[in-house]
């Protein structure tokens, strides 16, 4: 009995993800594709969404072979509600059930100089008049960080409510990836990718409250990364759609002394995709700079 009651907390129980169903949008590289392949090697089904389908096939070609789960290209575009609608009917073609979704897709916004030395109107020069301060920059940059995660979401419930009835123990949970830039004060010299990143914090919380509230057995939570590896922050991939970051740029900036590594995003994931008792949280992954900051 003491033996059975030992093996629920090996990494093996605690983590499984055996006959888990995920979705996983921008998996083609960066966070999204660290936390697909947290998913598969632990056992799920894991589909990964993107606009470009050769960056898709090349990810399931070099990370889907010989692991306990299954990484599945699926195309798609979930930059407006007819792309998501789409990408939903294609899903429940396949799938009765989505126990995994991981709203990842995300760009960036126009960077501009917030420097003013003292003078109102060189500041109002620099954040209103400069071509790059733009409303459709704006607009675009809360279509996909904010608007894409709230349509995902409600489009999904009804088979994320399925995995809680089929999988007992187990409730359809959401993981939504914001960032550490919608904590901190200062802009970063991009207002509108750290307003949307504050928004889709809130949105996280709103969310997971109305559907609780419904009655509903989903949990919605999210993860703000710190500086991690993508196309975003290196600017590029490689053919293996990993990139790369400097450890030494990082040194004296960060407490951890070094960017986001793979695993340890990979283990936040599994943290929120596994535990049943969390609902509603951001955790910040960050190597300890939001809270060396004073945030």
């Amino acid at each position: 009995m003491a033996s059975q009651n030992n093996q629920r907390f090996t990494r093996d129980k605690l983590f499984d993800l055996s006959g888990r169903v995920a979705l996983v949008t921008g998996g083609g590289s960066g966070i999204g594709l660290m936390a697909a392949q947290a998913l598969a090697n632990n056992g799920a089904k894991v589909y990964i969404v993107g606009r470009t389908a050769e960056k898709l096939e090349r990810v399931v070609e070099t990370y889907g072979k010989d692991i306990p789960g299954e990484l599945i290209a699926l195309p798609g575009d979930v930059a407006s509600k007819e792309g998501v609608q789409k990408l939903y009917d294609e899903f429940s073609k396949r799938e009765q059930c989505l126990c995994i979704l991981v709203n990842n897709a995300g760009i960036s916004s126009k960077t501009t100089s917030t420097e003013s030395n003292g003078d109102a109107n060189e500041m109002r020069a620099n954040l209103f008049e400069k071509d790059v301060n733009t409303f459709e920059d704006w607009n675009n940059t809360y279509n996909t960080n904010v608007t894409g995660y709230y349509f995902m979401t409600t489009a999904f419930l009804p088979l994320l409510a399925q995995s809680t009835e089929r999988h007992q123990g187990w409730s359809g949970t959401v993981i939504n990836i914001t960032s550490i830039s919608g904590m901190v004060k200062t802009a970063q010299h991009h207002f509108a990718y750290n307003a949307s990143k504050a928004a889709a914090e809130h949105l996280t919380r709103m969310l997971a409250a109305e559907v609780l509230s419904s009655k509903i057995k989903i949990r919605i939570n999210g993860i703000a990364p710190g500086v991690f590896p993508s196309e975003m922050t290196a600017d590029e991939s490689n053919d293996a759609q990993k990139s790369h970051l400097e450890k030494s740029k990082f040194e004296g900036k960060v407490p951890a002394n070094r960017p986001g590594k793979d695993e340890d995003m990979a283990q936040a994931v599994l943290f929120f995709a596994a535990n049943q008792y969390l609902s509603g949280q951001t955790l910040a992954v960050d190597g300890g700079y939001t809270i060396d900051a004073g945030l």
